[in-house]
């Protein structure tokens, strides 16, 4: 397939194709092998080569760095002039249903490639395939279906497990105050490691995000202080000793916990041999819980602090280290000792990334948090602060979700030649993933008729062949 393609544009259409249709676990030797090549002409650029057309820079330009405007990093305005330029079209041709590019353009305003979850975009682009008139291979569509539908068997199989694995272990029972998302918790684990080689990655993420909306659920409208504290201080220890002393309802949550590290402990030995791998991973569910706590302590203080105080605590309780250590532990001897001397730095990369997550979530569920009662978001943080509007404390918070975003660039830029691609990939599909449970509304929590759409279109609904 590369073999013919005889010319850089038609290898990095290709790519494109690949990339977007899902295909890309299959051909990743071959796409590594393009890329040096066009790095390696990049060297050796000279005038000579400026006659090159607008779609090859382009297309070269987003396959190189990832996605063109979208891909913007602090200090470069020409691709913040770039990106409005080219969202002022994108408007124009969504506008225009007579436009071969009418439902792409609409896609592309929404859910850029950059940001996009690889799976959601897959399933919209094999839509869109066809009516593409710079697209035309028959082949790579059919093999792009083929291998959609494939994996949307094993998601089905995997999600039956998870949730034979809830059932089993009584979770509504124990914690009958809780939120029941079996379906979100496996499409946010799938948003992370969508791969089918990945499939262990999944079994484990699943059963520790349940943990994590559990977790965020109690401390957030069941328990006392007190309870907390003592829920606090049992995590600190680890010592499974410690369930004496907790109320009758923490018992069963603190065992599984402890159970389930360690399976995953005993699982990944065999395939990790970091000695602190695992003490890595325990340690961010330890900050996890100490966040929920502090932001539980603010609660009943009725103290709302300043945003950059809030930010400190909040972004460990968006619980993006907990994805990550976990995510980087299932990948076995993938994850080095250097990814994880790396993670310990606390990398922009991983800052960022907490950031934004909970800044998005803030945004769109403020309002019912405050409802219930909940330590104040955020957009509270803000107005009393800066003495502001609502409105106004949410555009200032959706221009720091922008630099997050750049953020997430710059170091992801930064360490491509550093890390291997699966380590940063794990961490930019957090973000994408949260981007898509909180774009409008809480998707989470409350799972609005577009969400609903695309988790169907992902598990339910094969591709037409």
């Amino acid at each position: 397939m590369f073999a013919a393609a005889e010319n850089s544009s038609k290898r990095l259409s290709l790519i494109d194709s690949i990339q977007r249709l899902g295909l890309s676990h299959h051909f990743q030797e071959e796409i590594n092998e393009v890329v040096l090549e066009q790095i390696e002409k990049l060297r050796k650029v000279n005038d000579e080569d400026a006659d090159e057309n607008l779609y090859l820079v382009a297309l070269r330009f987003r396959l190189l760095r990832q996605q063109a405007s979208h891909l913007r990093t602090k200090g470069e305005n020409i691709l913040d002039e770039a990106l409005a330029f080219t969202t002022t079209h994108l408007k124009a041709m969504a506008m225009d249903s007579n436009s071969p590019f009418f439902e792409e353009a609409k896609y592309a305003l929404k859910w850029p490639i950059y940001k996009a979850v690889p799976r959601f975009m897959a399933r919209q682009y094999i839509s869109l395939y066809h009516n593409n008139p710079l697209k035309n291979n028959n082949v790579l569509l059919t093999f792009a279906k083929l291998d959609y539908n494939s994996l949307q068997k094993l998601y089905h199989k995997e999600l039956g497990e998870f949730s034979r694995w809830w059932k089993d272990h009584k979770l509504k029972e124990l914690l009958p105050f809780a939120r029941v998302r079996v379906v979100e918790i496996y499409v946010w684990a799938l948003g992370i490691q969508y791969e089918p080689k990945y499939s262990n990655t999944r079994r484990i993420l699943v059963k520790i995000i349940t943990f994590i909306s559990l977790l965020d659920d109690m401390y957030d409208v069941y328990a006392t202080l007190d309870e907390l504290q003592l829920f606090t201080n049992a995590i600190q220890r680890w010592d499974v000793s410690c369930i004496e002393k907790l109320p009758n309802y923490m018992k069963g949550l603190y065992e599984t916990v402890l159970e389930v590290y360690e399976e995953i402990e005993q699982d990944i030995s065999k395939d990790n041999n970091i000695p602190f791998a695992f003490d890595y991973a325990k340690e961010a569910m330890k900050s996890l819980c100490k966040a929920y706590f502090m932001e539980a302590k603010w609660f009943n203080e009725g103290y709302v602090p300043k945003v950059e105080e809030y930010m400190k605590v909040a972004s460990i309780s968006a619980s993006y280290n907990v994805f990550a250590s976990i995510s980087f532990l299932s990948l076995g001897n993938v994850a080095s000792k250097e990814v994880y001397e790396w993670a310990q730095t606390q990398p922009i990369l991983l800052k960022a990334t907490g950031v934004m997550g909970r800044l998005l979530n803030d945004i769109v569920s403020h309002k019912f948090e405050q409802e219930r009662g909940h330590v104040a978001s955020a957009v509270e943080c803000y107005m009393k602060e800066y003495g502001v509007s609502e409105e106004e404390a949410i555009i200032e918070l959706e221009k720091e979700v922008g630099t997050a975003w750049k953020d997430v660039t710059e170091d992801y830029t930064k360490f491509s030649l550093k890390l291997p691609n699966v380590i940063l990939e794990c961490v930019l599909n957090v973000a994408r993933i949260s981007d898509f449970f909180y774009k409008k509304v809480d998707g989470y929590t409350f799972a609005d008729e577009e969400t609903k759409h695309f988790i169907d279109l992902m598990l339910t609904h094969p591709v037409p062949t």
